[in-house]
């Protein structure tokens, strides 16, 4: 759950498709609609001591099972909803012509996460149904060249230049070292201008991710391995830029993740969203490598602490403290 049909992050809320289709046999009305019944309610609640206010809202649909986009909220208003309420359920009693309507469960303030359970009533014949997502175009085209890195960064024996250019006198690379390295590498390719979006952070957390000895440096093996990470995803960077504006939109990053072998919830792509996007919601090539490289590290971080594959860590507080502030 998360988000009021006024923000951006609205449409990612679950949606249920509502087809009505029986309709009320009352004597002497002319008018043709369908009751029901919907009653929202917040799953452990009481056991959590969460209060999340909680709303749902219903939209007239174009075919039966469509998903909603951004682009449809936008254009649409719902034709009936229930107002925000802090109650453990909420209810909405209403009648609505026949046709196909989607139902979208939220919360009032964004990012909250929550379980629910949503119970409609209604005539038989009538039918709710979660919405189908589109799956996303995560499919390169076949015309795409099997490496375009080669367009956007250094060879590898001016990558080999560049490293001994800027690593100190003991052949270490440290976060500013790697910043200039970076940015004078993108200067060269199909992606300058990207070092714009660069920053000292991003090259301390990809330093810190890939240093083994918790130096806070890396020697050239090490730089190695990471310079072979970045060419894989600036080809993925390059084939998901579908309109090549050197930014990928924020539809494109799922599919983009999911390239480099990271699945993500609609969750996470949330906090993609509010953590590491521009403010128009793309993210920049620099952003990308951040991003990919965060998720892959405490990805591999978390399997290495659930060595039975159970899903679930026990860590301590400096355990804790070491995996959260070094990274």
């Amino acid at each position: 759950l998360g988000e009021t049909t006024e923000e951006g992050w609205y449409w990612q809320n679950p949606q249920y498709c509502f087809v009505l289709s029986e309709m009320d046999e009352t004597p002497g009305s002319t008018q043709k609609t369908c009751s029901f019944i919907l009653a929202l309610m917040q799953k452990y609640q009481r056991r959590q001591g969460i209060h999340l206010t909680i709303g749902l809202h219903i939209y007239p649909a174009q075919s039966q099972n469509k998903h909603l986009s951004l682009d449809d909220l936008l254009k649409f208003q719902p034709v009936l909803g229930i107002q925000y309420s802090s109650r453990r359920e909420v209810v909405l009693r209403g009648s609505l012509p026949p046709g196909h309507y989607i139902i979208i469960p939220s919360t009032a303030e964004p990012n909250q996460p929550g379980d629910f359970l949503l119970r409609v009533l209604m005539e038989p014949g009538n039918k709710a149904t979660p919405a189908h997502r589109p799956a996303p175009q995560d499919v390169p085209s076949d015309t795409e060249p099997s490496y375009p890195h080669e367009a956007a960064l250094p060879s590898p024996k001016s990558i080999r230049t560049l490293f001994q250019k800027y690593c100190d006198k003991k052949g270490f690379c440290k976060p500013l070292h790697l910043y200039r390295l970076l940015t004078e590498a993108l200067q060269q390719g199909v992606l300058a201008g990207s070092e714009k979006f660069l920053a000292l952070e991003h090259c301390k957390s990809l330093v810190v991710l890939m240093d083994s000895q918790g130096i806070a440096r890396l020697n050239w093996s090490e730089f190695q391995t990471l310079w072979d990470k970045i060419r894989k995803w600036t080809d993925i960077f390059l084939v998901f830029d579908k309109n090549k504006t050197k930014r990928l939109e924020y539809e494109e990053v799922c599919p983009a993740l999911k390239a480099a072998g990271i699945m993500v919830d609609d969750l996470v792509m949330q906090l993609v969203g509010l953590r590491y996007t521009e403010p128009d919601m793309t993210i920049s090539y620099p952003g990308f490598l951040y991003l990919v490289m965060k998720l892959e590290r405490m990805i591999h971080k978390f399997q290495a602490y659930d060595m039975m594959g159970q899903g679930t860590i026990t860590i301590n507080y400096r355990q804790w403290l070491y995996m959260t502030m070094y990274n």
